[in-house]
């Protein structure tokens, strides 16, 4: 079982960069693959990337070469920083963990409560 907690959402000018984290409370943080998911108003929630326990990562074609995950081990955190925002990232975005080295978006056991992301145009 683990608890997830994300933090840093907030309103940024379209061009801005943003940093999310996520905080796993659980003794066996590198037994999960960690992820992060978006659900945008009126839209279904979709895959945003994932990161493995020893940091091999998958994105979104939406998403590549503009937002990157970081893991801490030590720490028990993952992060996603989010450059060159769109208004279309406008979303609610979800911290996500599963066991196993299943990077893809299915399957995925533990969520967060999710963070606003408003991308001002």
């Amino acid at each position: 079982q683990v608890q997830l907690v994300e933090s840093g959402g907030g309103l940024v000018q379209a061009g801005d960069s943003l940093r999310l984290s996520c905080a796993a409370s659980t003794r066996t943080f590198r037994a999960y693959t960690m992820g992060w998911f978006r659900q945008a108003p009126g839209k279904e929630r979709e895959f945003v990337g994932a990161i493995s326990w020893n940091r091999i990562t998958l994105y979104a074609d939406s998403v590549k070469e503009r937002f990157t995950i970081y893991r801490d081990n030590a720490k028990n955190t993952v992060s996603l920083q989010m450059n060159s925002l769109k208004a279309e990232d406008t979303a609610v975005y979800y911290c996500a963990a599963k066991e196993g080295l299943d990077l893809s978006g299915s399957s995925w056991h533990y969520w967060g409560q999710g963070t606003q992301v408003t991308i001002s145009s």
